[in-house]
């Protein structure tokens, strides 16, 4: 009896102090954080190689090709007023990252995640909002994208709230999916939609390359043979941070561990326990 009181007074000790630290941070650490670590928004918003030098966040990356769905040109969102996203109010951002809606009434199309992004949480998208704010405005006027499928957008998103962090698998599943959307380039598509209801996280689907050709996105549900399964926490934290699997092969981008490297501990631990949680699926990927 004794030791059970011990144990929930120890959770309870421990949640808050997660409550503690979260409260502790002001929007624009937490957007600083989230922007350079799990969101990793500069991992598509910045041009590849030598031409994107000094051009973070002003966007220019070429996603897709005039053949397949859609030729995807990353936007600008530095706070430059005339080719970014300066004369844009909060609001307005907020719009285009959960809702995809610009302010001049257009779509976002793919391959931002706005079925994930949309639930975000309102003090997560704000303070993302008010990291961009801070960065170096840069005049970058960028290609508009081409898409060959229809485009919508969800319902508008209010009022959202993030999981509470004590519950590690729902906010595993929060930084996964609103805050990362590792779950969107590892899940497969079923007649042009992502099939969450039944292949979440088994891998195969193809992408861009930045340097040219195609990867091919892994399982990483907990099946044993062909995913995840059968790897140690600290080898799931040093793919996901060092871009490193268990027999040495590294991997390529656009998997994000440049900024991954910077999740905080408790929030790796939060991903691999949601990482676990998944259903197993066999899917052996190429």
């Amino acid at each position: 009896m004794l030791s059970s009181l011990r144990r929930a007074a120890a959770l309870a000790v421990a949640a808050l102090g997660l409550a503690a630290a979260a409260a502790a941070q002001t929007p624009l650490e937490r957007g600083t954080y989230l922007v350079n670590s799990i969101s990793a928004c500069a991992n598509c918003h910045t041009m590849k190689g030598p031409p994107g030098a000094g051009m973070d966040y002003a966007g220019g990356f070429v996603i897709g090709d005039n053949q397949g769905p859609f030729r995807a040109v990353a936007s600008n969102i530095t706070p430059d007023p005339e080719t970014g996203i300066g004369r844009w109010t909060d609001e307005q951002i907020v719009a285009a990252v959960r809702n995809g809606r610009r302010p001049d009434g257009t779509v976002v199309g793919p391959p931002m995640a706005i079925e994930l992004y949309n639930k975000m949480s309102d003090e997560d998208v704000r303070a993302i909002v008010a990291y961009l704010r801070t960065l170096k405005p840069i005049r970058n006027q960028v290609a508009k994208s081409a898409y060959r499928i229809p485009l919508g957008v969800p319902p508008p998103a209010r009022n959202v709230a993030a999981p509470p962090r004590t519950d590690k698998v729902a906010y595993g599943g929060y930084l996964a999916g609103p805050l990362g959307h590792c779950i969107e380039c590892h899940t497969p598509q079923l007649r042009g939609r992502r099939d969450y209801a039944n292949q979440l996280g088994a891998g195969g689907f193809e992408l861009d390359a930045p340097g040219g050709g195609k990867i091919v996105a892994a399982n990483i549900t907990p099946d044993r043979e062909t995913g995840i399964g059968a790897w140690t926490d600290a080898q799931i934290k040093a793919a996901i941070t060092d871009g490193v699997r268990p027999d040495g092969a590294k991997l390529s981008p656009p998997m994000a561990y440049g900024w991954y490297k910077n999740i905080a501990p408790d929030d790796l631990d939060a991903i691999v326990a949601y990482l676990r949680s998944l259903k197993p699926i066999k899917n052996k990927v190429r």
